[in-house]
């Protein structure tokens, strides 16, 4: 079929969200904000950064910023050395069409942390 559609394949993508504070967000106290590795499927980049941002106000997170990495295949051109557990999280989002949340580093203020008033 000349000029028909072509049904684009999910891939995954890993990409690393920054987040702010909200109420209720979970995050710990003193924290001010935190970034997130996130292994998201898509039929581009674009779409599981859409899907990402939109699943993490769903769980009451602010995202902020969104950097994505590529798929693993990108992420391998670059350089990147990809451990099983990781392939194994991303083999998870590409079968549950989903967005995993693999590592959440807070952010805190050097006074916040040390022990001084939020």
């Amino acid at each position: 079929m000349a000029g028909g559609k072509e049904k684009k394949v999910q891939q995954v993508y890993t990409l690393l969200v920054e987040v702010g504070r909200k109420p209720g967000d979970g995050l710990p106290e003193g924290a001010k904000g935190a970034a997130l590795m996130c292994y998201a499927s898509g039929v581009d980049e674009a779409e599981a950064v859409r899907e990402t941002v939109a699943i993490l106000k769903q769980a009451e997170l602010a995202p902020l910023d969104v950097t994505g990495y590529g798929t693993s295949a990108d992420r391998e051109a670059q350089g990147h050395e990809i451990d099983a557990d990781e392939r194994e999280l991303m083999a998870r989002a590409a079968a549950e069409n989903a967005v995993i949340v693999a590592q959440m580093t807070p952010f805190y203020d050097e006074s916040t942390h040390e022990g001084g008033e939020a």
